[in-house]
């Protein structure tokens, strides 16, 4: 073997590859006046070699694989007719050459955009034009992976710490409720680590306020949209006070497409079209009168004496959004509720869920009997019961949506 026609390169492979140089593995290269002899000496010595790269004057100008090679000099008569011409016969002229510097990223576009060949034969890597050695494909592969891997457990670190800040912004909510009604039940279930659901509660010396929303999305966007929503409502309860949910709903649908950019876009075009559904309620100790304004969402109550459930419905126009108004306004409905009746809301994650046998939404009715059923009991144990039907609604089933379940009994 003449060892002027032949090179090894001795890389060293750092443990982060963040560029093309990093994955430069070390291989031998030919010259471009080597014969094809000296290629199948090449590979018949060094049977790891998949490819063997073709240099003139330390420049990569081409690339042979091996098997394309072996399969073309095992035809009959090619060793006679090919053994002591150019390697030039079976090499590829237009292989993938990439700078060291070049980052994985665009290393891995690059790639793709060569396709299979590509990731077969692998690349030439180069240092200020001169060949550096050869990279793997599989290696590039797994080196992407690796690095989408890692990316993805940062990234559901990250979202796993929202959850427990969104969960922390909502605990105050959830004490004063405990503080306030000793028979309510608030469960919130997000789709996923974070959700777009989202509850309110707060009392006042002659009553109590309390809402439930459901916005655009679920994860982590459904969450950015309960934390726009959220503060909206916070600052229109304190400039405002909360005993009149219609003009508390205007004031939040304000508050959204004002940071939505959903008025007087830069170009005329509103920059989104988000927004949320919603129910807001006060509830007056002294009258026992509960104040409702809902926005594509209702809330229903069960009074002592009744067979079914009443359902005070809300308004069919969104929180937000590009069809709503800036200054429209919602309606209020207001129900005496005498001591023992029962309130319930739920977000469209309960109703909407598909499941039974003929994979269909669970919808209001089936809910409104377990309701009726266990109407005697505590509302801790109403939610249990209601969670369980609706479990085995949803069987194996995937959970389309974030889940938001509130009931609570009126006492003296």
């Amino acid at each position: 073997m003449n060892a002027e026609h032949f090179t090894f390169m001795h890389p060293k492979l750092p443990r982060d590859h963040k560029c093309a140089g990093d994955l430069c593995n070390e291989v031998p290269a030919i010259s471009l006046e080597s014969t094809n002899t000296l290629v199948m000496e090449v590979f018949t010595a060094q049977r790891d070699v998949v490819c063997l790269a073709v240099v003139e004057d330390g420049r990569p100008v081409g690339l042979i694989n091996r098997n394309i090679f072996l399969s073309q000099m095992s035809k009959p008569f090619h060793r006679e007719l090919y053994d002591k011409k150019s390697c030039i016969a079976f090499m590829d002229k237009e292989p993938l050459i990439v700078d060291a510097e070049m980052s994985i990223e665009a290393l891995t576009f690059k790639t793709v955009e060569y396709g299979e060949k590509a990731l077969a034969d692998g690349f030439i890597v180069t240092r200020n034009g001169q060949f550096a050695g050869l990279g793997n494909g599989l290696q590039l592969m797994a080196v992407v992976a690796a690095m989408q891997a890692e990316k993805n457990r940062q990234m559901m670190q990250s979202i796993e710490y929202a959850s427990v800040i969104q969960r922390a912004m909502l605990r105050a909510s959830r004490d004063a409720l405990a503080s306030t009604l000793d028979d309510a039940t608030l469960l919130w279930e997000p789709r996923d680590v974070v959700g777009g659901d989202f509850y309110h509660f707060c009392a006042y010396p002659d009553g109590w306020f309390g809402a439930i929303a459901d916005c655009t999305g679920h994860g982590v966007p459904g969450a950015f949209m309960t934390l726009i929503a959220s503060s909206s409502l916070t600052q229109a309860l304190t400039q405002m006070g909360p005993r009149d949910p219609g003009k508390l709903l205007s004031a939040v649908n304000r508050g959204v497409k004002g940071m939505l950019g959903q008025v007087n876009g830069g170009d005329g075009i509103p920059e989104s079209d988000d927004g949320l559904d919603a129910a807001f309620f006060w509830f007056d100790a002294q009258s026992h009168t509960l104040s409702f304004a809902g926005a594509r969402m209702s809330l229903n109550v069960l009074k002592p004496d009744a067979d079914q459930l009443e359902t005070l419905a809300g308004q069919r126009i969104g929180v937000g959004y590009v069809d709503s108004g800036l200054d429209y306004a919602w309606s209020v409905s207001t129900v005496h509720l005498p001591p023992a009746s029962l309130i319930f809301i739920a977000t469209d994650g309960l109703t909407d869920q598909i499941g039974g046998p003929k994979r269909i939404a669970f919808g209001k009715r089936k809910a409104f009997d377990t309701i009726l059923e266990h109407r005697d009991q505590s509302s801790t144990l109403i939610c249990e019961a209601l969670q369980r039907t609706f479990a085995d609604w949803q069987g194996e089933q995937t959970r389309r949506d974030d889940l938001t379940l509130f009931c609570a009994r009126i006492r003296n």
